[in-house]
């Protein structure tokens, strides 16, 4: 996965009719209309859950977001650069409050008002100061700049608990779903009530991490209310179970020095999935997921971004292989039991996995074969599996691309998907 990511008033530049030189109010109202059952929702009523959005007042608070690095790109296309702190539904059941990015483009507003893309980022970490609205966007200003550029409103949330009270979920679907879809409703809100029009279009993208939050997005896409036209993922996490034994099997045999890089990937992103139950009502100690050696290292997750806690991953073992012979034997990682804990279970069955339910918009997946975070052999079974649930699906993949380039050498690929989901009007 990638290395990858409170006051009134905003950064505008040449803002012309985007918001009619009117400052954002403190307090504003937000009241959907009732909306139509979809598949989603029924199997969600089915499963008990309540995805009806019934949120008031969904903007706390608005400031402007500057970043030296992110400004060089993004200013010449943005006449906003907002960090907006919105009321969502957290995983606990319980309204939170999380933080989205928001860019305005510039030049003139099209007849339906500005559509909407969200762009969900790959994994930073669950500790606050892992939130691209605190580091930066670390590369992926590039991109949101082709969107400003295209004439689309950029949504890019934090996600819930990063960079805000609580703490994150990592990897939990429905906390990404609803740190997106509230995300696009505030966002609807703050712009509308002053002034900004907007269509109801809107679509989401994300790579890695991000690719599996804009899956639970398109599943629970209906909480929005308005008009969603489809989802782009990139390298989507999924299949967590087969990732674990594959890349398990993977490095068995193999000298330390190949082993390391392999296991201290799968133990920094297992440990990101422990510190980010923490406090939470499906909570999973570190001892009922790790034995000795990683239960000790795991909670640097807590405190850290994820190229350092890959780094201390790897310090460890490199430490107990130069003490033991140059072998890893002896080095405790996961529990024996790990797959038939059921607190782990529910986590890897139902609060992980994406495209458990027919989705009705379209989905665009893509994924490289030489991927060595996430194994293409996950996305081909989630490809398989929402198939066969009747869901439209796009697989588009190709064996040069690693986890990364699968990303970074498709931009105007992706930006062509946009604008065929959902074409400026």
């Amino acid at each position: 996965m990638c290395s990858l990511v409170l006051l009134i008033g905003c950064k505008s530049e040449n803002r012309n009719n985007q918001l009619n030189g009117r400052q954002p109010a403190n307090v504003l109202q937000n009241s959907p209309p009732t909306q139509v059952i979809s598949n989603q929702q029924r199997d969600a009523l089915v499963n008990n859950e309540q995805i009806t959005y019934k949120i008031e007042n969904p903007v706390v608070s608005v400031s402007s977001y500057a970043n030296i690095s992110d400004d060089l790109v993004l200013a010449p296309v943005s006449s906003e650069r907002t960090l907006l702190t919105y009321k969502m539904s957290g995983v606990n059941g319980k309204e939170t409050t999380a933080t989205t990015l928001v860019f305005v483009p510039k030049g003139t507003v099209p007849k339906e008002g500005w559509s909407t893309v969200v762009w969900a980022h790959g994994t930073t970490g669950v500790a606050d100061k892992c939130a691209p609205s605190k580091q930066g966007l670390k590369g992926t200003e590039v991109f949101i700049a082709m969107l400003l550029a295209a004439g689309y409103v950029v949504v890019a949330p934090d996600y819930e608990g990063l960079g805000s009270p609580g703490n994150h979920p990592y990897l939990n679907l429905k906390s990404e779903a609803y740190s997106i879809t509230d995300a696009v409703v505030a966002t609807h809100t703050y712009l509308t009530r002053n002034g900004g029009k907007l269509s109801k279009k809107w679509l989401s993208i994300g790579h890695s991490q991000g690719g599996h939050a804009v899956l639970g997005a398109a599943q629970y896409a209906s909480r929005a209310n308005l008009d969603y036209k489809g989802t782009i993922a990139i390298a989507p996490a999924s299949n967590l179970e087969k990732i674990l034994i594959d890349k398990t099997k993977l490095a068995q045999g193999q000298l330390p020095v190949m082993q390391i890089p392999i296991y201290a990937s799968l133990d920094s992103f297992t440990s990101l999935i422990a510190a980010g139950t923490q406090g939470h009502h499906n909570t999973i100690s570190y001892g009922e997921i790790f034995k000795s050696h990683l239960a000790d290292v795991a909670p640097i997750a807590e405190r850290e971004c994820v190229a350092e806690i890959m780094a201390e991953m790897s310090s460890k073992m490199t430490q107990h292989a130069t003490l033991n012979l140059n072998s890893l034997a002896g080095y405790g990682r996961l529990q024996d039991n790990f797959f038939k804990n059921l607190k782990i279970r529910q986590f890897i069955d139902k609060d992980l996995q994406p495209l458990t339910v027919k989705v009705d918009t379209p989905i665009i997946l893509y994924h490289g074969g030489v991927d060595t975070i996430i194994p293409i052999a996950a996305t081909d079974l989630l490809y398989a599996n929402a198939t066969k649930l009747g869901t439209r699906v796009s697989y588009k993949k190709s064996m040069i691309w690693d986890h990364f380039t699968v990303y970074t050498n498709n931009h105007l690929v992706f930006l062509q998907d946009v604008k065929t989901l959902m074409p400026i009007q």
